[in-house]
């Protein structure tokens, strides 16, 4: 098939899952071709079809949002029928812009990465754009030039269904255990990562992290036709008369920043410019965000974290913490650091999910249990209080999807954010 404009042009199409990305595929499309929608939920404000009239039309495309599963919706059947058929806004996207663009993928790190590079291109007078799982849906920018170059955040759910997007820089931060709820298998969540590197060809190139055993695994035993650089990223010594930032401490985001590095470099960014930015970023908000720092006190927001591997990160560069957990652990997490390195932890979860966190965690830390966050943080205010150590810090690192009290990780760290306000004033 001809990855040209005349894939999407001129077709029926029909778009599934009006969230951003379906919105904006919807919008950019409805005068280009045929288009008709569809969603699980009602939205008054479109005119959707119903089953009984989609399954009569023979639609050439059907583009779907990332957050559907084709194994577990309304037209799950309808779906796998058609499946050569399916495509995504990143697909639409690739068929109309031949722009330069960085597709950046990982379990963890993906949005700070993004927001690093796309901040330090613009600082260089780059007309860039961040878009994807960050930023903007990629359909939704407009005034696009052939010197527009963009960063895109991707997902495994994204790359999932996708058939013909292709980024002439591909990043691959890091790859463990997540989201196998939706992909079912390591397998499967590792092969949707590296379609980015399957879609490439022998012009484009590709970041992946040098130590990472999926990611060594999957090269190993698979030719892919990009040039691939793979990143050291425990060797970050050499920075140290160069970066002051603190916000760089934690292991995850000196990963990051290897990556930055090594792309900066092969873009042949300005090292001095480079270097100011980085000193000034401040980080994302909710993603290992620093709310509260004096002498006696740090108080960290990582409501982002879904997952042992990210709070990991931060965690093996303390010794005494109070730790919060909570949230629905993923499927097949795994906790890695050892039994001696948690000795000083003191760590409490909150909500209906105690026992699955504390049988991951049982052979190494003890967990004390509270009903809600609210109660949590105010037992440890209360031990704070109490001890004698010099300079304490409350690290809100949940490890668990947020759905069961909150929308969203968002919606989760900013609660969090108005009760340290509560307890902080009150202190």
């Amino acid at each position: 098939m001809k990855i040209e404009k005349d894939i999407f042009l001129g077709k029926k199409i029909l778009i599934y899952g009006l969230g951003k990305s379906g919105i904006s595929t919807f919008k950019f499309l409805k005068k280009r071709a045929d288009v008709y929608l569809f969603d699980d939920n009602q939205k008054p404000n479109l005119k959707i079809i119903t089953i009984n009239q989609l399954i009569k039309i023979k639609f050439d495309r059907i583009i779907i949002s990332p957050g559907i599963d084709i194994s577990n919706c309304k037209l799950s059947k309808f779906l796998n029928i058609n499946l050569d058929k399916i495509y995504t806004d990143l697909d639409v996207f690739y068929s109309f812009y031949k722009n330069t663009s960085i597709a950046i993928t990982g379990t963890n790190g993906k949005s700070t990465t993004a927001k690093i590079l796309f901040d330090i291109l613009t600082d260089q007078k780059k007309d860039v754009r961040l878009i994807g799982n960050i930023g903007n849906p990629a359909l939704s920018e407009k005034k696009i030039s052939k010197k527009t170059f963009f960063v895109i955040e991707v997902s495994s759910y994204q790359l999932e269904y996708s058939k013909i997007f292709s980024a002439k820089y591909a990043v691959i931060l890091n790859i463990s255990v997540d989201h196998i709820e939706r992909h079912k298998n390591l397998t499967n969540y590792v092969n949707a990562k590296f379609k980015l590197l399957a879609s490439q060809n022998n012009k484009s190139f590709a970041f992946v992290k040098k130590n990472d055993r999926l990611i060594n695994q999957k090269i190993r035993k698979n030719k892919f036709k990009s040039k691939i650089y793979k990143v050291d990223t425990l060797n970050m010594n050499k920075l140290s008369n160069q970066l002051n930032n603190k916000y760089f401490i934690s292991d995850g985001n000196k990963e990051n920043l290897s990556f930055i590095l090594k792309i900066a470099s092969k873009l042949k960014l300005n090292k001095t410019k480079l270097f100011k930015k980085l000193n000034n970023f401040k980080g994302l908000k909710y993603r290992q965000q620093i709310i509260f720092d004096n002498k006696n006190l740090t108080i960290i927001n990582d409501s982002k974290s879904t997952s042992f591997a990210s709070s990991e990160n931060i965690l093996k560069n303390f010794n005494d913490i109070y730790w919060i957990l909570g949230g629905i652990p993923k499927k097949g997490d795994k906790f890695k650091l050892s039994k001696k390195k948690c000795r000083n932890f003191k760590v409490f979860t909150f909500g209906n999910h105690h026992k699955q966190f504390n049988r991951i965690l049982r052979n190494k830390i003890k967990i004390k249990k509270f009903k809600n966050l609210k109660e949590t943080l105010k037992k440890i205010f209360f031990e704070i209080k109490k001890q004698k150590i010099n300079k304490n810090t409350i690290f809100f690192s949940p490890a668990g999807a947020s759905f069961d009290s909150f929308k969203n990780f968002e919606d989760r760290g900013k609660y969090f954010d108005q009760l340290i306000k509560k307890f902080v004033n009150a202190n």
